[in-house]
This record gives C-alpha cells, structure tokens and sequence, in this order.
C-alpha cells in the first residue's frame, strides 16, 4: 500500500530535522516494510520542493552506489541519486565540522559539468561526453540520516542518496580526448594511501553513470540541465572519516582536490 500524503511529508519533515540536529532517526524501510521505490523518491522531492521554498537553489545532481565496492559495502545492487543545492557546495580548504554531521564518510568522484540540457530516453555514453564542458575531481562527504547506516537502496533514496556535501578541485578538464575509463585515482588520508582505483570502477565508464541518471529522471519529468554538474559516483569504498582527518584524492590527467575535517 503506498505512502499516504501525510506520511510522505512526515517523514521528509523528520529528516529535514535529522540533518539539521544532526541527530539519526529510524529507517524508512524499518518503519514501512512495504514502502516503494516510488515511495521513496516521493519522499526526497517532498525534501527539495520544501528546500527550494526556502531558498535553495539546486546546482547539481549526484549519483549513489555506482561502483562494485560501494554496492558491496552496502549490499546493493543497483545505483540511486539524489540533488544538490548550492548550501551543500563547500568551497575547498573550507574545514568541514564533524559536530554538524552524523557518521560521515568520503567519497573521491569525477563531477561533470553539463554545457547543455540531457534528457532521456536514450541517452548515451556519446550524448554525454559531447554535452560535457569538462570534469572536475571532486569529493563526496556521505552521511545517512538514519541510524548507524542500517538502510536499503529505499532508505538512501529517501534521504537523498545519503548526500551531505561536495567539494570540488579547481581544476576543469575537457573529456574529448580522455578515456575516463583509464582515469586512475589514488586516495590519501592523513597523508597515507587509502586506495586506489580507475574511472572502470564506476559503471564500467563514469560517463555511463551520467548516462543513467539522464535516462532515469526520465521517469520523474527532471532533466540534468546546462550549467549543473553531475557527481558521477564513488570509485572505491567510502572512507570513514573524524575530527583531524586530511584527505586528498589525486586523479591522473584531472588533477586533485582536498579536504580537513575538525
């Protein structure tokens, strides 16, 4: 049985707040075992639609769960994706408090950045790189709003794929003569290798990652439009991450971007 009106408002009020306290509430899933796909974007748009009233402005979108070890980490086994407004933007070099999250973790991403409108059906790997005005290295801080990362691809998609910010590097590099498959990234924390990982990692090219959420909003009347950018997904497992940590992700030919957390 779907989610009456009054619960989807409900439920999108309380993880308003969540964020806001940063203080986690219970699952979705755990709340409504039958609670569907459907349910839960209904949930994340109730979210932005009430962000916007009060003056947010989306900039972007992100996609989740793209990559084998995220979807192991999880076990998930399908992506999901979420928004962006311009108040989860946080400029690089900026420390990020640990105090305003609830268990954060770090993604290392490419982030493209749209020079025109995509809109599915039918996009492609080709339709993206030629709407690319380029990619940026870029970090993803995830943290769920429901308690201690005990959720589904329902639960994420609800919360916003899990997004609380994104920093991006400075550097922008066009993609006409770049395989992202081959793109490597090695990640540091507190100046120690992490992991290291290729573009492949990500739906077997990031540009397809692209692709799928162009197809897929579809199915929901939402384009990705010029001048947005797109986190196109994590290439490696998220990385925990607490007060005093510095973290780096440098990748081959895209350049690098940082982060501090205190």
């Amino acid at each position: 049985m779907p989610l009456t009106k009054e619960q989807i408002e409900h439920i999108s009020g309380e993880l308003i707040e969540a964020e806001r306290t940063s203080k986690s509430i219970v699952a979705l899933t755990e709340r409504f075992s039958d609670a569907s796909y459907e349910d839960a974007y209904a949930i994340q748009l109730k979210t932005f639609d009430t962000r916007v009233k009060a003056g947010a402005v989306i900039v972007g979108k992100k996609i989740g769960l793209t990559s084998k070890a995220m979807q192991d980490q999880f076990k998930i086994r399908e992506p999901d994706y979420g928004m962006i407004t311009n108040h989860m933007v946080i400029r690089e070099g900026q420390p990020i408090p640990v105090s305003s999250l609830i268990l954060p973790r770090l993604e290392p991403e490419i982030a493209f950045l749209l020079k025109e409108d995509l809109k599915g059906p039918g996009i492609n790997v080709a339709n993206v790189i030629e709407a690319t005005e380029g990619v940026l290295p870029a970090f993803e801080v995830i943290d769920s709003r429901y308690k201690d990362w005990k959720i589904t691809v329902k639960d994420s998609i609800s919360d916003n794929a899990s997004a609380a910010s994104m920093i991006l590097g400075g550097k922008l590099t066009p993609i006409k003569d770049i395989d992202l498959r081959l793109i490597g990234l090695v990640m540091e924390k507190n100046g120690a290798v992490v992991s290291t990982a290729a573009g492949a990692a990500v739906l077997r090219n990031p540009a397809e990652s692209v692709a799928w959420l162009a197809n897929k909003l579809t199915e929901y009347g939402i384009t990705l439009k010029k001048g947005e950018f797109v986190m196109s997904g994590s290439l490696v497992s998220a990385v925990p991450v607490e007060a005093g940590a510095s973290l780096r992700a440098t990748f081959d030919r895209l350049g690098s971007v940082s982060v501090r957390f205190e």
